[in-house]
Order: C-alpha cells, then structure tokens, then sequence
C-alpha cells in the first residue's frame, strides 16, 4: 500500500508509542488526525515538533469513550478530507496493580470502568464510526493495539503491570480484530499488534517500572526471551510494516513482546531414550 498522500488517524499521538507511530507516518508523507485528550503538556509539545517537522496535521480534543463526540470527529474528518485510508486503534487505560494497588481502594472507585471504556469501548467505537470513511478508499488499513495481558492476564512475572479488567479488555480485542477483517474486507484489511513491554508504556520510562523491586526486574527480563524490554520505535516499525507492507494480511494478530509470553518454560535436553 503505498501511504504518501493517505490520511491517517492516530489517537493517542502525545504519548511515546503513538508519537513514534505518528512520526513515522508523517515522514512518509501521510495527513494526521490526532485526536487528544488529557496530557496537555505533551500534546503542546506534540504539536510544536509536528509543526517545525512539516507535517500535514490536524489536532482536535476528542473524548473518544462518547459516542457523539466519537461521531463529530468523523464528520469533521469527513468535511475535511472526504475519506480515511488509516486508523491506528492505540487508545487504551490500564491501571498498573504496583502503582494503583487492589479495585478494593476507594481511589480505585472508577478505575475498572476507566480501563474497559479507554481499553475497549472507543477501540469499537472508533472503528465503527470510521468503517464508511474506510470503504470510501480503494485501500485501507487498520491495526489495533493491544496488550499481551490479554494472554497473561494479572499473573507471572508481568502481574505487577496489567490489572483485571485491563487484561479482559486487551484480550477482546482480538476478538474484535477477526470480526472487523470480515466486516471490512476486501477493501481495508485490520491486523492487531500486541505488545509486551515498553519502554514508557509498561518498562523503563514509566512509574510502575520505577516502583518495582531489583528481583522483580530481574524475574521479568528471565521471563523475556531477548532479556529487555521493547521500544517504541520498534513498535513504529512494525506498526508501519502491518499499514504499508502487509498487503496479504488482515485478521492477523501480531506479537511484539521479545519472546516474554513464551518465556519461563525452557527447553530441557533430548533425553536418551530407552530403545537400543
């Protein structure tokens, strides 16, 4: 699929990851469509190196868990630019249990409906208001992102990062994933990418990393089989191949996590056997 000249929407784009993906998109030569919402220190500073960059963008506060204002963003973009050929679905919430602690707490009252609503709801809502705009194209991409805890759930060495409600979240994700690439075939293909951890999503960069044990650490880069942590710019990379190479694959679901949902069960040596 050749991108130049496409517009994209990404949300999330002051943070590291949809930053990265934005960045990269830009660079290729693609309109944005950033919607924000909270962090205004990032997006201002957002928006000033997409400026001095030379991108072609438009920044808009959008809630993206309510439908209305889900429904105007599209009609804005719709106005705008007649069509839509990208939507990367990089919306999510998840309460970190080493940062947050137990749904129990009374500062966790909204949390749980925080984390399905950010994680789950404006994924779909997202999509749903999108989809006409998509089939308006000759081509087209999606690729939601989702989270391995959707795998691992709260348990193992990646617990202290991914609470109960988030872990259910990312794992109907994929649900939605296999259904979308039906529904929107054969014009626009929708892949999902799953990530472990992050740098500045759930590693290094962030204060549940910070709050972690040496041990605790330790036990997760044991369980990593590639001993680290991702980025987010590898997670650019392969977000950009899924849109921009991947022309033969939709419904398909893709791990980016260094090997940590298949670490912690090593391979034992061939045993002898017992046949002469």
């Amino acid at each position: 699929m050749d991108i130049s000249g496409k517009t994209a929407l990404v949300p999330g784009a002051s943070r590291a990851i949809g930053r990265e993906i934005a960045r990269k998109l830009g660079e290729a030569g693609v309109r944005l469509i950033l919607p924000t919402f909270d962090w205004p220190e990032s997006i201002t500073e957002m928006e000033e190196e997409f400026k001095n960059a030379g991108f072609s963008f438009l920044s808009l506060p959008v809630d993206l868990r309510s439908d209305a204002a889900v429904r105007n963003l599209v009609n804005q973009i719709n106005k705008k630019y007649g069509s839509l050929n990208i939507l990367v679905n990089n919306i999510e919430r998840g309460g970190m249990p080493v940062v947050h602690g137990s749904y129990d707490l009374p500062h966790n009252a909204e949390q749980w409906d925080l984390e399905i609503s950010t994680t789950l709801k404006a994924k779909w809502l997202l999509f749903h208001h999108c989809l006409p705009l998509l089939l308006k194209s000759s081509e087209g991409a999606v690729v939601n992102i989702s989270s391995i805890s959707g795998i691992s759930g709260r348990s193992g060495a990646t617990a202290p990062f991914f609470n109960d409600a988030y872990s259910a979240a990312n794992r109907a994700i994929s649900s939605f994933t296999e259904t979308w690439a039906r529904e929107a075939a054969p014009s626009v293909r929708v892949n999902e990418l799953m990530l472990g951890l992050i740098r500045q999503r759930h590693g290094e960069g962030t204060r549940g990393w910070g709050e972690l044990e040496q041990e605790e650490k330790k036990a997760i880069r044991s369980q990593c089989l590639l001993q680290r942590t991702g980025t987010p710019e590898e997670v650019a990379e392969a977000t950009l191949f899924l849109i921009r190479d991947a022309d033969y694959m939709t419904g398909s679901i893709l791990k980016i996590d260094g090997g940590v949902t298949l670490g912690g069960q090593p391979v034992p040596p061939m045993p002898k056997g017992i046949l002469n």
